[in-house]
């Protein structure tokens, strides 16, 4: 038997991160650069989240700031990160009460109430923005006010959320031998970026950093608007955020989420969720500037399973995108006699 290793995390959790990084060689036929990509969802609880998650609470755990069977953990999600961190206070014994909202897709829901997760879901949209996150942050708030020795880790703001994707991109560095020009990872909480983005930096690493963020998100300044597929963006700028995190910032629709998604499962066999789709299509928008020969890493965020009944449903896809199927569907080749 392996003796543990003092300090780190046991059980399940111990699966958190050493993601796997493949080498996608036929969603960008014909393509001058070689891309691989850190499948986060190989991650236990099926997401880049669960870093997160594991990141901002084991140390508070270790320090006794939570304590198992006393402490509450307040947090909002649009479903990631509550399913991550319901499954380290399932694991510690601590209650766990994530605010959501309506669209924050119903298996996300499900999962978090089978780790044992209380889910709060805010109805009504911010007036002034039309949007749910200020609304969830508020009920947030009002909960670590009113329930006793509660605990919110803050996604958005938590230093610690960053610190802990520091790893994630040495893990992407070490795999390529250091051999990387350019890194695209989508932008939420902003913990991602800025990890990977401050690990880079400070090592004097010559990666070109490309954030992908939503139409319609406010991270990068650009104007607030209706999103249909969450994970990625956000209707108010994290804490988190820092300028000159990326060298670039590219905008995806949610209609190239979608067909960045639908051509990763048709050419690559990879099923993935909305954001990373995200980073594929935007991937796909700057190609022609990539430089022949260059090594570039993508990070997709989540697994797919999730979005079934949206993104791979064919019936949603048509009602709220119209005949699209055409942008990612591969013309049929004829097969000769063996």
């Amino acid at each position: 038997m392996i003796p543990p290793v003092p300090g780190a995390p046991a059980g399940v959790l111990s699966a958190v991160g050493a993601t796997p990084l493949v080498e996608l060689t036929k969603v960008f036929p014909g393509s001058r650069f070689r891309t691989f990509a850190k499948l986060e969802g190989h991650n236990p609880g099926g997401s880049i989240k669960d870093r997160s998650a594991l990141g901002m609470l084991i140390d508070r755990i270790r320090d006794g700031q939570l304590v198992p069977g006393k402490s509450v953990v307040v947090e909002s999600s649009s479903g990631n990160l509550a399913i991550g961190l319901a499954q380290v206070c399932r694991y510690f014994g601590i209650r766990l009460i994530c605010v959501v909202d309506p669209r924050t897709n119903r298996q996300s829901i499900a999962v978090m109430r089978a780790l044992g997760a209380e889910v709060e879901m805010v109805s009504t949209a911010d007036p002034a923005t039309g949007e749910y996150l200020p609304v969830r942050i508020r009920r947030v708030r009002e909960l670590v006010a009113t329930t006793p020795f509660a605990y919110c880790p803050d996604q958005y703001g938590n230093p610690l959320n960053a610190l802990v994707h520091r790893q994630t991109m040495r893990e992407i560095v070490e795999g390529l031998d250091g051999r990387l020009d350019y890194l695209i990872c989508a932008t939420s909480s902003c913990g991602t970026l800025r990890g990977c983005s401050e690990y880079a930096r400070e090592l004097g690493l010559p990666v070109r950093i490309i954030a992908v963020d939503a139409i319609g998100s406010v991270i990068f300044g650009a104007t607030s608007g209706r999103r249909l597929i969450p994970g990625h963006g956000a209707s108010v700028r994290p804490a988190l955020f820092q300028p000159g995190l990326a060298d670039e910032v590219v905008h995806v629709s949610d209609l190239d989420c979608l067909v960045g998604c639908r051509r990763l499962a048709g050419r690559e066999a990879i099923l993935a969720g909305g954001s990373s789709g995200a980073v594929i299509s935007a991937l796909d928008a700057i190609r022609d500037r990539i430089t022949p020969g260059a090594t570039c890493a993508v990070i997709l965020p989540d697994r797919g399973e999730r979005y079934l009944d949206t993104i791979y449903d064919d019936g949603w896809v048509e009602e709220h995108f119209g005949a699209v199927g055409h942008l990612w569907k591969e013309p049929e080749v004829e097969v000769g006699p063996c």
